[in-house]
């Protein structure tokens, strides 16, 4: 099969496409799916560059990939959920810049017969984030306010929608062409963060959802009310202004498991939630779809095609 791999750390320039055996099913509560598309992450150039070794160490060749929309063509002997010639939507949080890619079942689930494979491939890790941040971790309520920094992003405008949904008053800083995106995603209020401090705009809100990071990050600690909380996808915050300001705040790991993606999967179903792709490209062009992210200012998710 065709897969995208690297040998070691570094920049895109280690990236390689090659062409080797497709994987079989190990264990007997996975699948063997037929790839897509893919979802291109941060947290791939991440792994590439080295920056997460010491949490996520990764055997070399390492083939790169964290989500992926296809087909099943096989399944193990205890698989209950699915059956072959399904079309799914699945995380197996590594080796999905391939023809074919093995996963756990319960990182699986039903592609909604609505979404092209290249939107499927767009949705998990952003939905799954999303969960985790509002509402496993932040606990977000229908009445209260959110600020999500960075709402121009894939992660950022999936919860701008989750947050919608569950009846929250939902802020967002975004620029240019996010400003708008975020505003019609159903954000109530959006700060231009290149034209306005929100700082100065914002206060008391109950949670802030860091998608971004940065040094911008302490000055989040402002907009928040006593006992609110600053969560971040990006860089654990401060401990010191978080007593300072009497707030929690700590970095949220995402759960991307099918139980967890669940909510966002039934607002997709429900027309109340709706993928970005932002840009797509070929397979063979994995080191130009990861150059084109890490540049910055892309609005939604860019995805691989796979043939």
């Amino acid at each position: 099969m065709k897969a995208i791999q690297y040998q070691t750390y570094g920049t895109s320039d280690v990236i390689e496409q090659v062409e080797i055996p497709a994987p079989l099913i190990q264990s007997e509560n996975d699948v063997l799916i037929q790839v897509k598309a893919v979802g291109v992450n941060p947290v791939d150039m991440k792994i590439r560059m080295g920056f997460m070794k010491a949490i996520r160490p990764v055997e070399m060749p390492f083939i790169p990939g964290g989500e992926a929309a296809g087909i099943i063509i096989a399944i193990g002997k205890s698989v209950s959920k699915f059956k072959v010639g399904d079309e799914v939507i699945a995380v197996p949080m590594k080796h999905a810049y391939a023809q074919y890619v093995t996963v756990n079942e319960n990182f699986v689930l039903l592609k909604p017969q609505g979404l092209s494979f290249e939107e499927a491939a767009s949705i998990a890790v952003n939905i799954g984030t999303a969960q985790s941040v509002l509402f496993t971790e932040g606990r977000l309520e229908k009445g209260q306010q959110v600020l999500i920094q960075g709402g121009g992003g894939a992660v950022g405008s999936a919860m701008i929608q989750m947050a919608k949904a569950a009846g929250a008053y939902v802020i967002a800083t975004a620029s240019g062409k996010g400003f708008a995106l975020a505003k019609s995603l159903g954000a109530d209020h959006v700060v231009d963060y290149k034209l306005q401090d929100v700082v100065g705009i914002i206060k008391n809100v109950d949670l802030v959802a860091d998608t971004a990071g940065g040094q911008g990050q302490e000055k989040l600690f402002q907009v928040l009310k006593p006992g609110g909380k600053l969560l971040s996808i990006v860089s654990p915050p401060s401990q010191q202004l978080a007593e300072q300001y009497h707030v929690k705040a700590y970095f949220v790991a995402s759960d991307l498991s099918s139980k967890i993606l669940q909510n966002g999967m039934d607002l997709l179903g429900a027309g109340k939630l709706k993928p970005i792709v932002s840009k797509t490209f070929k397979l063979e062009q994995a080191a130009i779809a990861q150059d084109f992210l890490t540049t910055g200012g892309v609005n939604g998710k860019v995805v691989l095609l796979v043939e």
